[in-house]
C-alpha cells in the first residue's frame, strides 16, 4: 500500500515538476524524494490555519480545496509537525482586541484536536514530539504570530505558555508595545521597548522560542544581546536575493543568528524569494493601500482582505520555483552550514504567492527533491526538514529549565 501511495504521488508530482526544472525528471531521485518525505520527520514552523478556521469551519480531516493544509494533503507530503499561527492583526492592537483573538484561535487548535483525535495531537514539548511521532497523527504546534495579545501584562505571557504557544513572533507589520517592525517606517522604540525588553527574559525563562520574523533589524540585535537562548526566524528568507527588503533576513544577521545557535526557516512566499517579484509585490502594496485610504476600509479587515485578494488576481507579479526556494537555502548552508536553516512555508498566508512546485503540503517532496539533485545527503535533509529545529527547541526547553 506505501508503495501504492509513493509512485502515485510520484506521478502526480512529475507533472508539477516539469514546470520548474527544465531539465529531464530523475525519476529515481524523485521516487527517492518520496520516500525520504515519509521517512524522515518533517517540521513546518508556520502554517496560517486557525485564522481561516476563525473566519469560515471546515473540515480539515479529509481533503479539501480550501488553502494548502489539510490531513490528507499534509499526510501525503510527509508533514509529521505544523506549527499553527496565532496571528494577531495590528489593527486588532489599536481596537484592544489582540487578546480575545487570540485565546479564540488556541481554541480552535484545541477543538482540531478534539473533534479528530486519530487523525492530530497537540504537542508542548519535544518530549510529546518524541512519544507521538510515530502516532500517524499529524502533531500540532503553537506559535503566537505577533506579540500583541501579551497586552503589556507579563503574567498574560506565562499564560499562553501553558497554554501551549511554543515560539513568538514578536511584532508584525506595524510595530507594538513590544518592539519596532520591519515592515513599519515609524521606530517608535529603535528596537525593544522596556517592557519589551522583559518579555525576552521571560520567554528565555519559560522556555518559548522567540522569533525574529518581522522585527526590525534595530529590534534583531536588541533580542540578540539579550537572549540566553538560541532564536529563530520562523518564516523569513535571504535578504541576499531581495536587496533592501528588510522583512528578509541580512548575511550579517544569518551570521549572528547562527552563532547564537538559532536556525532560519525559509518561507515559501515569492515577494521573499525573488527580487523582481519583490519589486512588483511592494509596488502592489502601495496601491492596496492608497485604495483602502481612499475608500475607508480598515486595514486587516474581512473587506480589506477581499480585495486584496481579488487585486492579485488581476494583478499577478509572477511565480518562483522550487528553485528559487532551494537558492535560500544553498545561499544560508555556504554561509553558515547546514545546521542553521529549515522551513516554515506561510501556507495558508499568501495566497496566490506560492511557488510552482509548492502549492501546498502535498508537495514538500519536491523540494527535497531539487536539494537531492544539488548534492545534499540525506543526513543534510534530516536536519533541514526538522532536525535544526529540533536542537532549538530542546536548547531552549535546556536553557530554561537551568534558570528555573
Amino acid at each position: 500500500m506505501k508503495v501504492i501511495t509513493i509512485l502515485s504521488g510520484l506521478l502526480l508530482t512529475i507533472t508539477v515538476d516539469a514546470q520548474f526544472d527544465s531539465g529531464k525528471i530523475d525519476s529515481d531521485l524523485m521516487l527517492k524524494a518520496h520516500q525520504l518525505a515519509k521517512e524522515i520527520l518533517i517540521f513546518d514552523t508556520h502554517i496560517d490555519l486557525p485564522d481561516w478556521l476563525y473566519d469560515e469551519w471546515f473540515d480539515v480531516s479529509t481533503s479539501s480545496d480550501y488553502g494548502e493544509f489539510d490531513f490528507v494533503r499534509a499526510n501525503e507530503g510527509g508533514l509529521n509537525v505544523a506549527f499553527m499561527s496565532v496571528y494577531t492583526s495590528p489593527q486588532l492592537e489599536i481596537e484592544g482586541k489582540s487578546k480575545l483573538k487570540a485565546d479564540s484561535l488556541i481554541r480552535i487548535v484545541e477543538r482540531i484536536e478534539q473533534l479528530y483525535p486519530d487523525k492530530f495531537k497537540i504537542v508542548r514539548s519535544i518530549s510529546d514530539i518524541d512519544r507521538f511521532k510515530n502516532s500517524n497523527k499529524i502533531l500540532l504546534a503553537l506559535g503566537m504570530e505577533n506579540g500583541s495579545p501579551i497586552e503589556s501584562d507579563i503574567d498574560n505571557l506565562r499564560k499562553y505558555y501553558q497554554q501551549g504557544i511554543r515560539y513568538i513572533t514578536l511584532s508584525h507589520y506595524k510595530s507594538n508595545h513590544i518592539c519596532d517592525s520591519a515592515n513599519d517606517p515609524e521606530r517608535k522604540w529603535n528596537g525593544l521597548s522596556p517592557f519589551g525588553e522583559e518579555v525576552v527574559k521571560e520567554m528565555n525563562r519559560l522556555g518559548i522560542m522567540i522569533d525574529v520574523s518581522h522585527i526590525s533589524d534595530s529590534t534583531f540585535y536588541d533580542v540578540m544581546r539579550l537572549s540566553t537562548a538560541p532564536v529563530i526566524a520562523s518564516h523569513s528568507c535571504c535578504r541576499f536575493f531581495t536587496p533592501g527588503f528588510e522583512r528578509n533576513i541580512s548575511d550579517e544577521m544569518i551570521l549572528e543568528l547562527a552563532k547564537n545557535g538559532g536556525v532560519v526557516q525559509i518561507a515559501f512566499a515569492g515577494f521573499f524569494l525573488r527580487e523582481d517579484i519583490n519589486k512588483r509585490y511592494l509596488q502592489g502594496e502601495e496601491e492596496i493601500k492608497e485604495h483602502l485610504k481612499n475608500f475607508n476600509i480598515t486595514p486587516g479587515t474581512d473587506s480589506a482582505w477581499q480585495y486584496e485578494s481579488q487585486y492579485w488576481k488581476e494583478n499577478p507579479v509572477g511565480q518562483a520555483t522550487v528553485e528559487d526556494v532551494a537558492n535560500h537555502i544553498d545561499h544560508i548552508v555556504k554561509l553558515v552550514g547546514v545546521d542553521y536553516v529549515g522551513i516554515g512555508s506561510d501556507f495558508n498566508g499568501v495566497g496566490e504567492h506560492l511557488p510552482i512546485g509548492l502549492e501546498d503540503t502535498s508537495r514538500y517532496a519536491n523540494l527535497i527533491y531539487e536539494l537531492l539533485r544539488r548534492g545534499y545527503t540525506e543526513k543534510d535533509i534530516r536536519k533541514i526538514f526538522g532536525e535544526n529545529l529540533i536542537r532549538v527547541w530542546r536548547q531552549v526547553e535546556e536553557a530554561a529549565a537551568v534558570t528555573e
